[in-house]
């Protein structure tokens, strides 16, 4: 009887032990087998289906939709804002037109660059960027303008980044305009770090290096060379404007010998080697400087040399150039021509400006300040360095591995009346130059790089320089002495103390006498 007892108290048991485990809820649905089993069976009591064993699971997930706390909600979620709606934002502001006087706006109009006629005749020569974005670019030049009252401004090109690109334009120099200098707070800071060097070297003395490096090659002035424009840029029309810095001769050699990719972050550091002084702003704004240098074109006899007394007086400058107004234009069919296109823009010399600079002067006065009272024999003056003239043809562009430096080509060879004669340069490809009539444009779409050959081989470093001169005999290691050696050293200097205290003892002889 005792175990007939026992035996049914642990089914109980059994039996509150499961049926408190069907009533535990669940974290996610916050039901509970229990509950759910028994909603299930009142379905089917209620519905009596047919083959019921064949969908109690669709009847389960019914009652799970049913009866379940969180309702499923099947609406989708609110998209968030893409990229390309964000920029179409921006770009509507560029439709806008602002609450001004007519005449007013009759009179900025001839500030604004006509950039739909320039598309027009790319469009012709089989280049360009298209008409819509060709208006955008109108629109935000026409911002571009405005916002900065410049007196002229045109569409110089773009140029490709791996993440974004740049769309460049070219204003004029305004006379007076000063440019704003970031560095200067950090050329203080590394000269007060200098000063407190010079005072604990004052105090711990450190050997000083004799190596003095050569004088660097000033800047040309804003509005001359190669500062002669001011270029702005953006990444897209509608944003922002951004002021490129000038350049100078030490970006302009660097860029010469390293192959960079831009990114399209002006504030990006650029690793190379040689290492170049400056962000991609600094690189962008060389590359545009040489691209201009060498690609930038026009009609024969558009310009004219601008003759400017030198110096002497037989001496005549010639690094600027003006519009020709007598000029009448060149047919199409001539200008298909190279001797019939002259370079308008100044050309950049290896020194890295366009106009060559003495610098044999500046190393003189160095010496002379440091107080070198020695006599030197002085150096022969070095010679001037003279590129190509002003103004001179295309014909005359030398061939770059064994490729000519232009092509030639007609938009139609059947009309020649309604032709547009361009010019595509093989040495920066990208760039293009088009004439027709009086009428002439150069635009550059590409990646900002120089046709080199079948692949780019960047400089090798120069070997390591030596550490101290092979000529400097105190420096020189010697060889140890051998023990006989030592011994008859030894043998030397004895007898010279020997006959030293001889000596002395005469001395002190005659002077007891």
């Amino acid at each position: 009887m005792d175990a007939k007892q026992d035996e049914s108290a642990a089914k109980l048991q059994s039996v509150r032990s499961l049926k408190a485990l069907m009533m535990t809820n669940s974290p996610q649905s916050n039901t509970n087998l229990y509950d759910h089993l028994t909603l299930l069976l009142m379905k089917v009591m209620d519905e009596h289906p047919h083959d019921a064993v064949d969908v109690i699971e669709d009847i389960s997930q019914d009652v799970k939709l049913t009866f379940s706390e969180e309702k499923q909600n099947f609406l989708r979620d609110f998209p968030s804002t893409t990229a390309a709606e964000l920029l179409a934002e921006k770009q509507r502001l560029l439709f806008s037109r602002p609450e001004e006087d007519e005449q007013e706006e009759q009179l900025m109009e001839t500030l604004y660059p006509n950039v739909r006629e320039v598309g027009f005749y790319l469009e012709q020569a089989g280049v360009g960027l298209g008409r819509e974005e060709m208006q955008r670019i109108f629109l935000a030049l026409k911002q571009l303008v405005e916002s900065q009252a410049l007196l002229g401004c045109r569409l110089w090109g773009k140029i490709l980044g791996t993440e974004s690109s740049y769309i460049v334009a070219e204003a004029q120099y305004i006379e007076g305009e000063e440019e704003e200098e970031k560095n200067a707070e950090e050329v203080a800071e590394k000269e007060e770090e200098r000063e407190a060097q010079a005072k604990e070297n004052e105090m711990y003395p450190l050997p000083q290096s004799t190596y003095k490096p050569p004088p660097a090659v000033p800047k040309e002035a804003l509005g001359t060379g190669a500062n002669k424009f001011v270029y702005y840029v953006c990444k897209e029309p509608g944003h922002s404007w951004v002021k490129l810095p000038s350049v100078s001769p030490a970006q302009i050699t660097v860029a010469r010998l390293i192959y960079k990719f831009f990114t399209g972050r002006l504030d990006h550091q650029i690793v190379s080697y040689p290492p170049f002084p400056g962000n991609e702003a600094n690189y962008l704004r060389a590359q545009i400087a040489r691209i201009s240098a060498g690609t930038q074109v026009s009609p024969k006899g558009f310009f004219r040399i601008r003759e400017e007394e030198g110096d002497e007086e037989d001496e005549v400058v010639q690094d600027s150039s003006e519009v020709n107004p007598d000029f009448e234009g060149i047919p199409v069919f001539e200008m298909a021509s190279l001797s019939t296109w002259v370079h308008h823009i100044q050309y950049i010399l290896q020194q890295g400006r366009c106009t060559w600079v003495n610098l044999a002067g500046k190393t003189g006065e160095d010496s002379n300040e440091e107080g070198e009272a020695e006599e030197k024999e002085e150096p022969d003056e070095p010679e001037p360095e003279v590129g190509p003239r002003l103004l001179d043809p295309l014909s005359k562009d030398s061939e770059m591995f064994n490729v000519p430096s232009w092509s030639s080509m007609v938009s139609s060879t059947l009309t020649f009346q309604h032709a547009v004669a361009v010019q595509r340069s093989n040495r920066w490809p990208g760039a293009y130059a088009y004439a027709c009539g009086k009428k002439f444009e150069n635009i550059y779409v590409g990646w900002g790089l120089k046709y080199a050959g079948e692949g780019y081989s960047p400089p090798v470093p120069p070997l390591p320089q030596k550490e101290y001169a092979s000529d400097r005999k105190e420096i020189a290691e010697a060889l140890d002495p051998s023990l006989e050696e030592e011994q008859e050293l030894k043998e030397a200097l004895d007898e010279q103390r020997a006959v030293q205290e001889e000596m002395e003892d005469i001395d002190d002889e005659d002077d007891e006498d």
